[in-house]
């Protein structure tokens, strides 16, 4: 693979237990073997006083009302903003495992509380903007059968059912330019292997010569390829 000009901004997406960790570390362990400086990222960083309410909320150990914990997910998301900017610029590869996609869909995909997909997107705009994102597709009840579902606040098959469809409902914007999407329902190995082939596809694209850019707005969005 050629050297590239600056580190790329990959992100990893999908429902809860559709391997996302698991992905996502072998991601990265597979562009250190091919020479590459990573950096990895997880959200909600649970570390920061932010992160640690966002825990205590998805332990349901507190209450927030809909709004403030959208917004308190997309702070999380700035609070790093100008780490991931700064590390790319240096030349190293940021690999997140969940991102704004995330955040707009979960937060859409509440049955109590009239949040849009725009507006809960809004509070992402000037966030650096993934060279691509993967998603990892499965169905909300195969992941259901997987390992410690149901811990957390959203780890319902109702909440993950209509998570999915905002996921594709999202596909359909602007967004979608940036998604590629994997079947996440077969082996582990057979998963890895198609991350790889898109990342690398995306990290060997002209694009990857220009600097980062932001997330704007759907309708300045729609107007840019790439």
């Amino acid at each position: 693979m050629p050297p590239l000009s600056r580190g790329a901004l990959i992100v990893i997406e999908g429902l809860d237990r559709a391997g996302k960790s698991t992905q996502h570390a072998r991601l990265c362990q597979n562009l250190e073997s091919q020479g590459r400086r990573v950096k990895s990222l997880r959200f909600p960083d649970r570390t920061t006083p932010i992160g640690k309410s966002i825990d205590a909320y998805l332990r349901g150990e507190s209450q927030q009302e809909d709004h403030v914990i959208h917004l308190l997910f997309s702070a999380n998301r700035w609070e790093a903003a100008g780490q991931i900017r700064s590390a790319i610029e240096e030349g190293f590869t940021v690999v997140i495992d969940r991102y704004h996609y995330s955040g707009i869909v979960y937060s859409a995909a509440k049955d109590k509380v009239d949040l849009s997909l725009k507006w809960a997107r809004d509070p992402e705009i000037g966030l650096p903007r993934p060279d691509v994102c993967v998603f990892l597709d499965i169905a909300p009840e195969v992941a259901a059968k997987r390992g410690n579902f149901g811990r957390e606040k959203y780890e319902t098959s109702a909440m993950q059912k209509r998570v999915r469809e905002l996921f594709y409902e999202l596909m359909g914007t602007s967004d979608g330019l940036d998604i590629r999407v994997v079947d996440a329902g077969r082996s582990v190995e057979e998963v890895e292997q198609d991350i790889i082939e898109r990342v690398n596809d995306v990290m060997e694209q002209p694009k990857m010569a220009k600097p980062l850019t932001a997330i704007l707005p759907w309708e300045e969005m729609a107007h840019i390829q790439g």
